[in-house]
């Protein structure tokens, strides 16, 4: 007979928490395995629990080099994947949107983004891979793989924009809503 396993959520780091801030290193061949895949489990988890489109190890406090995603579409099935060791191949074209991101709680700024990638690197397996993808789910990777280069979204704004939103982040940590 079988159970149901209740999966412990991971927290969620917070900007200016130094992991966020830094690159994450590659994973090896050798670490592949079921701690990887509970790893992921984990991960995807936590992601849901928060409503978020994807998160990042750094995002869990774990400076490594991987993400979840699960974007769904208007037409297709979803595009859910766990990528270790991303790389960008090709980015082309042109996207501006809202985003939002699971260490800045309540904060949601315009971002320009490319319209496609193609990204490559690895599954939960090891096994290499390649998406290409387009619209949200190329914001969503770019987004992600920006977190394994430690670069956060205020990167990505206009000066402005950036301490607009640091300005914003302050008032939330004095009343408590920023941890």
């Amino acid at each position: 007979m079988g159970y149901n396993r209740v999966m412990p959520l991971l927290k969620i780091v917070h900007y200016p928490e130094p992991v966020l801030l830094q690159v994450g290193k590659p994973f090896s061949d050798e670490e592949f395995g079921p701690d990887l895949e509970r790893l992921v489990d984990d991960m995807f988890a936590t992601m849901y629990e928060a409503s978020g489109l994807g998160l990042a190890a750094p995002q869990v406090g774990i400076s490594k080099r991987l993400f979840v995603m699960d974007v769904r579409q208007d037409e297709g099935p979803p595009i859910k994947h766990a990528v270790f060791n991303p790389e960008l191949v090709t980015v082309e074209g042109e996207q501006v949107g809202e985003e939002g991101c699971l260490s800045f709680p309540g904060l949601f700024q315009t971002i320009k983004r490319e319209m496609r990638v193609i990204l490559k690197g690895k599954d939960a397996r090891g096994e290499e891979l390649e998406l290409d993808l387009r619209d949200l789910a190329a914001r969503c990777a770019l987004h992600e793989t920006d977190h394994c280069d430690g670069i956060v979204f205020l990167d990505r704004m206009s000066p402005l924009k950036r301490e607009l939103a640091k300005r914003k982040i302050k008032r939330l940590k004095k009343t408590g809503e920023w941890e």
